[in-house]
């Protein structure tokens, strides 16, 4: 490009005149505008006909199946789940508090029902192991309960009933009927309420799942070695041991996770508190109020580890905490009854003196 100009200073006028020229090009003539002009060209991926193209799109159909397989799987379990405990609510609640609420006489096969329906909830398994153990007697009130309210807390106002010598079924008077405005000062209604046991569908307990590999304790579904050992060392790693000798393990949570968690009340071969350290057995003991295990089964249990060959040697099987020691200093009576209070022993001496008034609860 080329400029020109002038400047003139006269009558103080600035005068500038600027021409733009083009220098010839050297191109040919007669050049047709279509081949100045280039439509870009199709990339050949996304060429329908390339065998790349389809490639992916059978890719992509194949990702996309997969997602929408995978969604309706993940559906399928939670309705499984929640399918399971609304057919255990339901089927509870129907033998425990609303069949009373009809208006009509019960009958003697009704009542025989309504009796199998809590008796399966806490004899789960006992056909499978003549060993098998079925949870302590005060905690059977926690399993056939429909909101599976902490059994502990539940003996306060199952004492309660039976004092006030009501013709009411247990539950009924609880929550419907003469007793559901009683409040005990040593567990007040609200606690009550707010201590509910998680009980475990067969799919929730999968996690909880541990498997013996060469000695070692590794969870079934990740593989990942057991590993119970905290910084803070205030959490209680509790296991069970089912009928069918699958092994359990999780925090204890007082008053939320306990050992009836892992087998919804379910019969047990074993039951008690581990230390693991990445997969090694530091320190076992016999330590559960829910089962209140038996020396004979804490041996079971001593035995199914010898039969996965896991070293013993340098293992710890006494209790390490004050708990703990309770159950030790109670083995001379063959029972390990630990963390039990008064309130406990009385609870059963009044199941002894009151069973025509059990025979109302079921």
């Amino acid at each position: 490009m080329v400029s020109e100009g002038s400047v003139s200073f006269k009558g103080l006028d600035l005068e500038q005149s600027v021409s733009a020229k083009s220098p010839p090009l050297d191109k040919p003539e007669n050049v047709p505008i279509k081949a100045v002009i280039e439509t870009p060209k199709q990339s050949p991926v996304f060429d329908p006909s390339n065998p790349q193209h389809e490639a992916a799109i059978r890719l992509q159909k194949v990702y996309k199946s997969f997602r929408t397989r995978r969604k309706l799987a993940d559906c399928a379990v939670l309705v499984e789940q929640t399918w399971w405990k609304l057919l255990d609510f339901a089927e509870l609640k129907r033998s425990s508090i609303s069949f009373f609420d009809i208006g009509k006489h019960e009958t003697a096969i009704s009542r025989w029902s309504r009796a199998r329906t809590r008796a399966a909830k806490v004899g789960k398994g006992l056909s499978k192991n003549e060993k098998a153990q079925k949870l302590a007697l005060q905690h059977w009130l926690e399993a056939i309960d429909p909101r599976h309210r902490y059994g502990h807390n539940l003996h306060f106002y199952y004492n309660q009933w039976l004092h006030s010598q009501s013709k009411e079924p247990f539950f009924y008077w609880l929550d419907i009927g003469e007793g559901k405005e009683v409040n005990i000062e040593k567990c007040p209604r609200s606690k009550l309420q707010l201590q509910c046991i998680k009980y475990l569908s067969p799919i929730e307990r999968k996690p909880y799942e541990v498997m013996v590999v060469n000695g070692k304790f590794v969870y079934k579904q990740t593989g990942k070695p057991v590993h119970t050992i905290e910084e803070t060392g205030d959490a209680k790693w509790i296991f069970v041991l089912n009928t069918s000798k699958i092994l359990y393990v999780g925090v204890k949570k007082k008053g939320t996770f306990q050992h009836s968690s892992f087998l919804a009340g379910g019969a047990t071969i074993a039951a008690g508190r581990l230390v693991v350290d990445n997969g090694i057995l530091k320190a076992v003991w016999p330590h559960s109020g829910h089962y209140r295990p038996l020396e004979e089964n804490f041996n079971d249990f001593v035995s199914f580890l010898r039969e996965n060959n896991v070293d013993l040697n340098n293992v710890k099987m006494t209790p390490v905490d004050e708990e703990g020691n309770l159950a030790n200093k109670q083995r001379n009576s063959n029972h390990f009854r630990c963390n039990s209070s008064e309130d406990d022993f009385n609870f059963e001496a009044n199941e002894i003196n009151a069973k025509d008034s059990i025979d109302q609860i079921r």
